[in-house]
């Protein structure tokens, strides 16, 4: 018997229950995947909470994995068993020792990349792609600052955009995850409890700003970091880490300088097939070609995911963490 982490009510890292779960076979446009690492992101904190909701409860948890077909159903022609996987983003199910998912959400994983690093990288680096392609197109001699910038798509973020020529400022919580952020490629890293981010900015940039800001800490961030802003900058609030952003009066935009603000998703970036399989070639290929170097720090066994959230909720984690089946 399969064993998975199965929510019954929202709650805190003890909502969390491992126990035996069957799998059932895979149906029309499914596959059957064995597991081999499973990623922990922030969202499935927001799925245990409640602050997301899931479909319905009880639920397993979790978008990201990697591991192996074992087995295909109908209608499926572009995966067969053996073959190596993984994936990020919708429907969840990843908390998991194996899972029926749609064959459409899959994509190849390179023999080059280890289940793993597969694990970290998906949901994190499909993230980093978009915020860096789509939502800003960063090209060299940008400046952008990322908060929160060890973390594990802030340190995803830092290193491709500095590969791309772009100046990256960063916050942290502490000078060690400062030296972190360095060895990423963040120029400037700011300590955000001894230093005014906005003074930082301001100093760094000789008074002009940055283009970018990519923020998925929220509430504590959001107005903040419109003031690190260029004119015509660019805000991307990606995340929630610190509580969501109050209702904003939106002439305070054109207050700071005509401002451009969105609040994009994984998903709907990823939507299409053509749109995921672009994200996971153009990560592919940044991991392959050295780029960007997918940073495992915390491992965790799967049955013990509600340790993994309370240290992750702590701010005692940094880059990426995996659980294993």
């Amino acid at each position: 018997m399969n064993h998975a982490i199965r929510i019954y009510e929202n709650g805190g890292p003890e909502a969390l229950k491992w126990e035996p779960h069957e799998t059932g076979e895979p149906g029309e446009g499914e596959v059957l995947v064995r597991h081999r690492a499973v990623g922990l992101n922030f969202i499935d904190v927001y799925h245990r909470t409640g602050l997301y909701p899931l479909p319905s409860l009880p639920a397993t948890p979790g978008l990201e994995a990697s591991g192996v077909v074992e087995a295909i159903g109908p209608g499926v022609t572009e995966f067969q068993e053996g073959d190596r996987v993984a994936y990020a983003g919708v429907p969840p199910g990843a908390y998991s020792q194996a899972r029926c998912i749609p064959a459409h959400r899959l994509v190849k994983l390179p023999e080059a990349i280890s289940f793993e690093t597969g694990a970290a990288m998906m949901l994190k680096g499909m993230t980093a792609r978009y915020l860096i392609r789509s939502c800003y197109p960063v090209k060299k001699g940008d400046t952008i600052l990322i908060h929160a910038v060890s973390g594990g798509v802030g340190s995803i973020v830092s290193q491709w955009a500095n590969h791309l020529g772009a100046t990256v400022i960063g916050t942290v919580g502490s000078r060690e995850k400062a030296e972190k952020a360095r060895a990423n490629g963040c120029l400037h890293p700011i300590l955000y409890e001894k230093e005014d981010v906005a003074a930082s900015v301001r100093e760094i940039t000789a008074g002009r700003g940055v283009d970018v800001v990519y923020d998925s800490v929220g509430q504590a961030t959001f107005m903040k970091s419109l003031d690190c802003l260029r004119p015509m900058g660019t805000m991307v609030t990606f995340g929630q880490s610190s509580g969501p952003v109050p209702p904003l009066d939106t002439g305070i935009l054109a207050a700071k300088g005509s401002l451009f603000l969105t609040r994009p998703s994984l998903m709907t970036y990823t939507a299409e097939r053509e749109d995921l399989l672009a994200h996971a070639e153009d990560l592919f290929a940044a991991v392959e070609a050295g780029a960007v170097d997918i940073k495992v720090n915390q491992t965790y066994p799967l049955a013990d995911a509600s340790r993994a959230h309370r240290d992750l909720e702590g701010r005692k984690t940094t880059g990426s963490t995996i659980l294993l089946p």
